[in-house]
């Protein structure tokens, strides 16, 4: 009887389970490549959305401040940022914050302080591929043809000098 009982009951046999199992393994090789490759291309879409909202506030605020680009002068006394860490704590504040002709800002729009923000947010976007904000300013540079890297790794790279922003991450998106 117990036998009997046994033969009636339906389910899967083991050859069965390994079919299905192979023919998954099979979908799952096919299908995850293909995701993996729209992560690359969204991460490539960021990065130049990012890349040109900034290019267009750079240069947005180049055009506003006598062709002069943000970074360029201190934003605390108007006067030429002579040191990197000086270039980069004006470029963020003057495309963030209101300013006057001279690169000084405030954080309301009030007397000469009539341009800006350019930046809709109080930092810069972040860089898809390295997850990162940072910014860092090379005053030294003076080629526009320059991309070189700036060590550490930042989100972002800028010379204030000839005014060319690029990625500064090891994915070689400097070129973009």
């Amino acid at each position: 009887m117990i036998k009997r009982m046994l033969k009636d009951q339906a389910g899967f046999t083991l050859i069965e389970m390994l079919i299905v199992v192979i023919l998954l393994g099979i979908l799952a090789m096919l299908i995850i490549p293909q995701i993996s490759v729209s992560t690359a291309d969204a991460n490539i879409n960021t990065l130049q959305s990012n890349l040109a909202s900034l290019r267009n506030a750079i240069e947005l605020y180049y055009h506003q401040h006598n062709e002069v680009y943000p970074g360029a002068v201190s934003e605390a006394d108007g006067t030429t940022a002579t040191t990197n860490a000086n270039a980069d704590e004006a470029f963020i504040a003057q495309l963030t914050q209101y300013t006057d002709i001279n690169g000084q800002t405030s954080t309301s729009k009030v007397g000469n302080f009539i341009y800006g923000p350019y930046l809709k947010a109080t930092a810069l976007p972040t860089n898809p591929f390295n997850v990162l904000n940072t910014l860092a300013c090379d005053v030294a540079v003076v080629d526009v043809t320059n991309r070189t890297l700036i060590a550490p790794e930042t989100a972002w790279a800028f010379h204030p000098v000839t005014g060319v922003f690029f990625a500064n991450d090891a994915g070689g998106h400097n070129t973009l």
